[in-house]
């Protein structure tokens, strides 16, 4: 299926259907990026930007929340 068959089925879904469509795609966007934040910090992506944040608490230009 093409993204334009899609884009027309989903003109043809009731307004209660492409609501329930629309709050499924939120939760699988979400979903998808908790995997990618996980697969990052899995393969040590996020290392250089932990390391910075962690270098700027102990300067005091953050502060705990």
């Amino acid at each position: 299926m093409t993204i334009t068959e899609i884009k027309k089925a989903v003109e043809h879904l009731s307004i209660i259907e492409q609501k329930e469509l629309f709050h499924w795609i939120d939760e699988y966007r979400e979903n998808q990026w908790d995997k990618q934040i996980e697969e990052d910090l899995e393969n040590g992506r996020l290392n250089k930007l932990i390391a910075q944040a962690k270098q700027e608490f102990k300067e005091g230009k953050c502060q705990k929340i």
